[in-house]
């Protein structure tokens, strides 16, 4: 079974956005380093849109931006959207029923799959879907922005901590036990 993560780069403040900080090359490798190893990615529309770019060979890329468009290429791509009529290569179209598509998609996965954005990842929050959150951290003040969370926050248990580069934490969070479950009061 796949297990879901959301993971996004996020300032000290808690917001996300690919425009004002870009991950420093350690942080770049380690991505290309997971791309490669993953199931799979599910995208919203919007950050869908985002990511065709590498689609297209740019000839100011250097050996990291082509080897992480190659293992963007490679990997399946299932993304969630009413509006869109068509996707491009190695993706396919969830139209309707995402409980559904996303329960299936984890039962017939193996890895991980990656959830990418944080409107679809709070839709995947509220179904129960995610298993695993990744944050990573910047040392950055925006001030304002597209927040991580797109909605309340689930109660989270920190799993691990990890310093990636000079300037990088990544914290690891999975789904809390929630204090009212029957499960936590027969400890």
């Amino acid at each position: 079974m796949a297990k879901l993560v959301f993971g996004m780069n996020q300032s000290l403040d808690g917001y996300v956005d690919f425009i004002e900080f870009a991950p420093n090359p350690t942080l770049f490798r380690h991505f290309i380093e997971e791309a490669q190893g993953q199931a799979g990615s599910v995208y919203g529309r919007k950050m869908y849109e985002v990511m065709r770019s590498w689609d297209d060979d740019h000839p100011e890329w250097d050996a990291e931006e082509y080897a992480f468009a190659v293992a963007w290429r490679n990997q399946p791509k299932w993304v969630v959207s009413r509006s869109l009529k068509s996707v491009g290569p190695n993706a396919m179209l969830i139209k309707h029923d995402l409980e559904g598509a996303i329960r299936a998609l984890k039962a017939e996965r193996d890895g991980e799959i990656e959830v990418a954005g944080p409107d679809l990842a709070h839709s995947l929050t509220e179904l129960g879907l995610i298993d695993e959150y990744r944050i990573y951290l910047h040392p950055v003040v925006l001030g304002h922005g597209k927040p991580y969370f797109a909605g309340p926050r689930p109660p989270l248990q920190l799993t691990t901590h990890d310093r990636i580069g000079d300037d990088v934490i990544r914290l690891t969070y999975v789904p809390a036990e929630s204090r009212d479950s029957p499960d936590r009061n027969r400890r």
